[in-house]
């Protein structure tokens, strides 16, 4: 047995160490499926814990005309930065986390190594150096805010630092293969058009225009809402009670015709699958008391793990997330927590490819 299957008795119990599982190098994937849509699916019947092995353009076969796919149209923007200090020449990392304000040109970032970058600090990016920025605040111990001094307009100054930067791959990933040019295209989900996040959604990806045209053809709706994800999703937990957490906060937006489509589906019992965690979590903050969905144009900071009851999906597509994320929280809490890591052992011994290009899970009643 490679996972630690604590059982919990109710969610206040429910802690950081029941997210444990060892996994080896090997199987986590580094690249996507050659065709998008034949990654493996593995299918969690989550009232009683049954388990089924597809492939994953095989997911139709489940939904039924009018049921509604939920998807996150946010695009991934290429927010890491190589550069180098003033004087120094020394290298750093920069990754831009969001923009603070368009007219001053200042960005919320993290630098790499945060201890030499002190306020007042310029550096340095691209071949000519011809991108420069000034450190003019501390707001963390790793971050920093930055303007960067460029004179023209807004539109030309981001294609201008968004082509000096490369796609914002997750670092434990990072660690077991170098960067490539076609990271960013393979980051990105195939209906991604509103950019703002430093992270793709993983479960999203598996999607392919095909597969889209196929949905359209059977009378599968989808309903788009955006989360512009942050690395919260990666960051350490460092408290073992869960309840003690506090996530980052996201940028998120739910618009009428999403609203319509997904209360629609709720009011005909149909059903509705949420893409990914951040799709869930989406639907969760913009949720009336009455389980019904409203517009919404926000931050969120809500973290999900079980027992959570959820009000809005009634299926759900993830991948297989890496030990102690809160992505895996969150899958947890919606097929069950004994369903899930159950699952998850059977994957280790059925070599499914876990992480960003990883296999997908759907789980269902």
């Amino acid at each position: 047995m490679m996972m630690d299957n604590t059982f919990y008795t109710n969610f206040h119990q429910m802690k950081l160490s029941q997210f444990k599982y060892r996994i080896p190098d090997d199987r986590i994937a580094l690249y996507p499926a050659e065709h998008r849509d034949e990654a493996r699916m593995m299918v969690l019947h989550r009232k009683t814990g049954e388990i089924e092995h597809r492939i994953f353009k095989e997911v139709i076969e489940y939904f039924d005309e009018k049921d509604v796919f939920v998807l996150n149209d946010s695009k991934v923007f290429p927010a890491r930065l190589y550069g180098n200090k003033e004087k120094t020449n020394a290298k750093i990392e920069v990754f831009l986390l969001r923009e603070l304000n368009e007219e001053f040109r200042l960005w919320d970032v993290l630098v790499d190594p945060a201890r030499k970058i002190r306020i007042g600090n310029k550096l340095y990016f691209g071949e000519d150096n011809s991108m420069v920025a000034e450190v003019i605040d501390n707001t963390t111990s790793r971050g920093r805010t930055l303007r960067f001094l460029y004179d023209g307009p807004h539109d030309e100054f981001k294609k201008a630092l968004f082509a000096l930067g490369v796609a914002p791959l997750p670092d434990d990933f990072k660690r077991l293969r170098k960067e490539e040019p076609e990271d960013l295209e393979n980051f990105q989900t195939y209906f991604a058009k509103k950019e703002g996040s430093v992270t793709a959604s993983f479960a999203g990806l598996h999607f392919t225009r095909e597969l889209m045209k196929r949905m359209e053809i059977k009378g599968i709706e989808t309903a788009y809402v955006t989360m512009h994800t942050g690395l919260g999703c990666f960051r350490e937990i460092d408290v073992e009670d869960l309840t003690k957490h506090k996530m980052d906060s996201d940028l998120i937006s739910v618009d009428t015709e999403a609203v319509n489509i997904i209360n629609k589906a709720k009011a005909e019992g149909r059903r509705i699958c949420a893409v990914g965690t951040s799709v869930q979590r989406v639907l969760e903050t913009a949720t009336l008391t009455n389980g019904m969905l409203k517009e919404y144009d926000g931050w969120t900071s809500k973290f999900i793990f079980p027992d959570y009851q959820f009000q809005v999906a009634n299926s759900m597509i993830a991948n297989f997330y890496m030990p102690y994320s809160t992505m895996l929280m969150l899958t947890a809490a919606f097929g069950g927590y004994e369903y899930v890591m159950n699952a998850y052992n059977v994957a280790l011994k059925e070599d499914y490819r876990f992480g960003l290009y990883g296999d997908a899970m759907l789980i269902i009643d």
